[in-house]
């Protein structure tokens, strides 16, 4: 039987990008992915927006990891030829009333180490986004847009030019403990592992029960995100990135316009509960909820200047019968990246939700760090 020294599951960007760093220390390294193309599912199905890090507390994994993996994006983009921009974002205050927690967001930034950071007045943000409404804003510089397919892509050819084995058509289907690893049974055959990362992004939870852990209580709750996009004779409207002030309770950052790489402009993400972690299509949100959530930030933009795009689904940590269902603040909920209690040679990931684009390859750092721990 084949052995291997760490086998990843999930083939999606953070897999991907931990695949990339593994394989610059240890050989026979392998990335089990279920579907037939790598990053099929989150890490592509979303803004494309290489956050900086001001939104979340101080300390947490999600802020040092955002904010250290968005310098090694950039990094990672320009050496290896990934489509990106540095074009920056602008969070907008709509009233007065609005100002003061715009600040808190800065100083919040600011603790986290996202340089930068100002507040700018309405006429200097209407000369950045003269469609935009609203009486100030938060300027983040560091902010930026990438094309996430291509960096899927980017992560897993270098990792296979340094020898990794990455496999597409390889949903796990069985794990077990053996005296000096882990088996792992897939649909591509078996192989025999010293370490085991669970990547597996929306079905981490199914995969820390498949082998027995406790850590199957980290339930991930699907939570659909849907985009619309503006038409072609309103592309002009939005020139950047451009954000609301985050609103509790809520799901995510709230509905905000990316001006993307190709010229369009995305308006989204929702963020809607959904049990089936597979349901994309189902019962999509009106148009209508669209042009009234992106009016508040353009006025005078109308529904017939909306289409229906895509949808994403985000592996949450909380349950929507929480009371804290909100980004900022005390209802984050932080990444889970840590050697399993019980199975001292799996490695658990689990909730990767955003940031995790921008932090893949500071998780993979981090990972590198535990998988060493292991191996030696």
């Amino acid at each position: 039987m084949d052995r291997a020294n760490v086998v990843v599951i999930g083939g999606g960007v953070v897999g991907c990008a931990i695949a990339h760093a593994l394989s610059s220390r240890w050989q026979d390294v392998f990335v089990l992915e279920a579907l037939p193309k790598l990053g099929m599912l989150t890490s592509t199905r979303n803004s494309g927006v290489i956050h900086s890090g001001i939104y979340y507390p101080p300390g947490s994994l999600k802020a040092r990891h955002c904010v250290r993996g968005n310098r090694l994006m950039y990094e990672f983009c320009r050496a290896q030829n990934v489509p990106h921009k540095n074009i920056g974002k602008i969070v907008v205050a709509s009233s007065p009333e609005q100002e003061n927690d715009l600040r808190a967001l800065m100083k919040n930034g600011e603790a986290n180490g996202v340089e930068g950071l100002r507040i700018i007045d309405r006429p200097a943000m209407r000369a950045r986004e003269p469609h935009v409404e609203g009486c100030c804003a938060l300027e983040v510089p560091s902010t930026g847009i990438l094309s996430s397919e291509d960096l899927v892509k980017a992560f897993a050819r270098v990792a296979a030019d340094r020898g990794a084995h990455i496999l597409n058509h390889a949903k796990v289907e069985r794990l077990e403990t053996i005296p000096d690893g882990i088996r792992v049974t897939s649909a591509a055959g078996e192989i025999e592992t010293n370490c085991l990362v669970n990547s597996a992004g929306l079905f981490a939870d199914d995969i820390a029960a498949m082998i027995g852990s406790n850590m199957a209580r980290h339930k991930i709750y699907p939570v659909r995100g849907e985009y619309c996009e503006l038409v072609r004779a309103k592309q002009d409207w939005v020139r950047g990135l451009v954000y609301p002030l985050p609103h509790a309770p809520g799901l995510s950052l709230g509905t905000h316009l990316t001006k993307t790489l190709w010229g369009s402009v995305l308006v989204g993400p929702t963020a809607r509960y959904i049990e089936d972690k597979n349901d994309y299509e189902r019962d999509r949100e009106p148009v209508d909820d669209f042009a009234r959530a992106a009016g508040i930030l353009l006025p005078g933009i109308e529904r017939s200047d909306f289409v229906l795009a895509y949808s994403g689904i985000r592996p949450k940590l909380i349950p929507p019968s929480s009371p804290d269902v909100h980004e900022h603040g005390t209802g984050i909920v932080d990444f889970i990246i840590e050697r399993d209690p019980e199975f001292p040679r799996v490695l658990q990931l689990m909730g990767i939700e955003s940031p995790g684009l921008t932090s893949a390859p500071a998780i993979a750092e981090h990972v590198t760090q535990l998988v060493s721990e292991i191996l030696n």
